[in-house]
């Protein structure tokens, strides 16, 4: 299976960005819709957009180059080449995040409730992008057999794609992006519930992908290290306690508004 879309000779056109397209375009159409919904302009979505997908690009980018400082050293010109693969969803988040603050800051717009609307497209985005790691064989987990692997039901495709090497593997990309399809299917529940509170879907986001993506870690094999710490999991942690301090202030804040 090649990582290839389109070879145009001394132009590649690769899975990998076509996927990371396709998740971008859905996702972005699922917030622009909601947010028109919940009253903020479209003019005020597209600019966002406009900023927030390279500067999240840069950001997984950069995250990923930093703990992988012993190889770009030598070959700095591959730091260019996204479309290879290496792009870290926590170096992402961590400048989307930041990103967004200023923005909604600088337009006056609530800021964890432009993060609800843009966190149900992110899980989508997720669970869809996970498959540009599957066409380029990264992000999968340890050795295992052909018969394990059929006794998991996972589909064909996936079990020939997992073959590295000529050497099956788990594949955990497949287990993250089911995980966040569920996590978006839970969210869109969550959203039609009368009660809800401004940054409650954010919270359940950050839990939610922290518990998945931290076990799903432990499986990994190309896992960024920090010493002996895997960063996603060091990570996750932190996502996982930030959101039910989320949760918990929002049910005790008597201030808090509802959708």
């Amino acid at each position: 299976m090649s990582n290839v879309f389109l070879d145009f000779g001394a132009i590649k056109i690769y899975w990998y960005s076509i996927i990371l397209l396709i998740a971008f375009f859905i996702g972005g159409t699922l917030a622009l819709r909601e947010a028109k919904r919940k009253q903020i302009s479209e003019n005020f979505m597209t600019n966002y957009f406009f900023y927030l997908v390279p500067i999240v690009i840069i950001g997984a980018r950069l995250y990923f180059v930093i703990f992988n400082l012993n190889y770009y050293q030598s070959n700095w010109i591959d730091i260019l080449k996204v479309w290879e693969g290496g792009l870290a969803i926590h170096g992402g988040l961590i400048a989307g995040i930041l990103f967004t603050y200023y923005y909604t800051q600088k337009y006056h717009v609530p800021f964890l409730k432009l993060l609800d609307i843009v966190s149900v497209s992110l899980i989508i985005g997720q669970a869809i992008g996970r498959w540009g790691n599957f066409m380029n064989k990264e992000a999968f987990g340890p050795i295992t057999t052909l018969e394990s692997l059929q006794k998991m039901l996972i589909p064909d495709f996936v079990i020939t794609g997992m073959k590295i090497g000529g050497i099956y593997h788990i594949p955990t990309f497949y287990y993250e992006s089911i995980w966040c399809l569920i996590g978006f299917l839970l969210m869109l529940l969550l959203r039609k519930y009368k009660n809800l509170k401004v940054g409650n879907l954010t919270s359940f986001y950050l839990v939610w992908y922290g518990i998945g993506r931290f076990f799903i870690e432990s499986l990994r094999q190309d896992s960024l290290m920090f010493g002996f710490i895997k960063m996603a999991q060091m990570v996750s942690v932190i996502m996982i306690v930030i959101g039910i301090i989320m949760f918990v202030f929002s049910k005790k804040s008597s201030s808090s508004k509802k959708y």
